[in-house]
């Protein structure tokens, strides 16, 4: 029985725009099936919610003025607040030439986090941080 690949529930309109937004910049591949997303160096730097919404990731003093200008809130997820990602205001996604510098200062950002370990992974693997029953 082969499995089913679970299709994306995002308006295709804003899908659209997203697309539309990571042309802008050549160096930026859109990743992801139902989740669109953007990433460097394994650091989600954009993606789509769900619903649809564009997520941004921004440095502090960038974020907290995008915040201001455009009256954006931090991102919440599962009810979990994404202290580095914007919620981007439903309007300016179709407003390309605005987000266009906001994208390539999300896509720097996460490069300058460093690439992603596998601290986590590489400790399971050794046993650590099991009991010793279960080794």
């Amino acid at each position: 029985m082969t499995a089913k690949k679970k299709a994306s529930a995002i308006p295709a309109a804003r899908l659209a725009l997203y697309e539309k937004l990571i042309a802008t910049d050549p160096k930026i591949e859109r990743k992801g099936a139902t989740i669109p997303y953007t990433s460097n160096n394994g650091k989600m730097s954009t993606y789509l919610s769900p619903t649809g919404e564009l997520r941004m990731r921004l440095p502090d003093e960038e974020r907290a003025a995008f915040m201001k200008k455009y009256g954006a809130t931090l991102a919440v997820t599962h009810g979990v607040v994404q202290k580095d990602f914007v919620a981007v205001p439903s309007a300016l996604l179709a407003r390309t030439a605005v987000l266009k510098p906001y994208l390539a200062m999300s896509h720097a950002y996460a490069e300058r986090l460093g690439p992603k370990t596998g601290a986590k992974r590489a400790a399971r693997r050794a046993g650590a941080g099991r009991p010793a029953g279960r080794r």
